[in-house]
């Protein structure tokens, strides 16, 4: 490219305003280039980032399915056992609380599994982010070579 700037450079104006004419051109298709492939990337990126969402919501109703499911049996089978082990005169109420404190810390350590893939850092798309600062600084860098070259 220098090699036609400088051949361009000493023919007379007219030549020369269409060189430059050319190359802003070229720059604004390349602009043009450049920003439909970064709204693709953030596209793709924002799909993947929806994809892991919706992975760790299904992974969270799943979780509560058989939270719900599988404590809501052991809960009256563990009440059973509390009452044979308990003395006679508390074990009604007495194993039921036991049995529904337990299976709460449980249900509250798998909801926070679920919740800790949601959150917001998870969610950015840091590739789209660096690529969009790359392309801005080769911009600037391509900036002022133009205006290098028109001097």
């Amino acid at each position: 490219m220098d090699s036609d700037h400088k051949t361009t450079s000493s023919q007379p104006g007219s030549t020369q305003g269409a060189s430059v004419g050319s190359l802003l051109s070229t720059v604004m298709q390349e602009i043009t280039s450049l920003v439909r492939n970064e709204a693709q990337l953030a596209k793709a990126e924002m799909s993947e980032k929806t994809h892991d969402v919706m992975m760790a919501l299904a992974a969270i109703a799943i979780a509560g399915a058989v939270l719900l499911g599988g404590f809501l049996t052991l809960l009256a089978a563990l009440v059973f056992v509390l009452n044979e082990v308990l003395p006679p005169d508390m074990t009604p109420w007495l194993s039921a609380i036991i049995v529904g404190v337990v299976v709460t810390i449980i249900g509250i350590v798998m909801l926070k599994g679920g919740l800790a893939k949601l959150q917001a850092r998870n969610l950015v798309p840091n590739r789209t982010l660096h690529s969009l600062q790359t392309d801005k600084e080769l911009a600037k860098e391509h900036q002022n070579n133009v205006k290098e070259e028109l001097k």
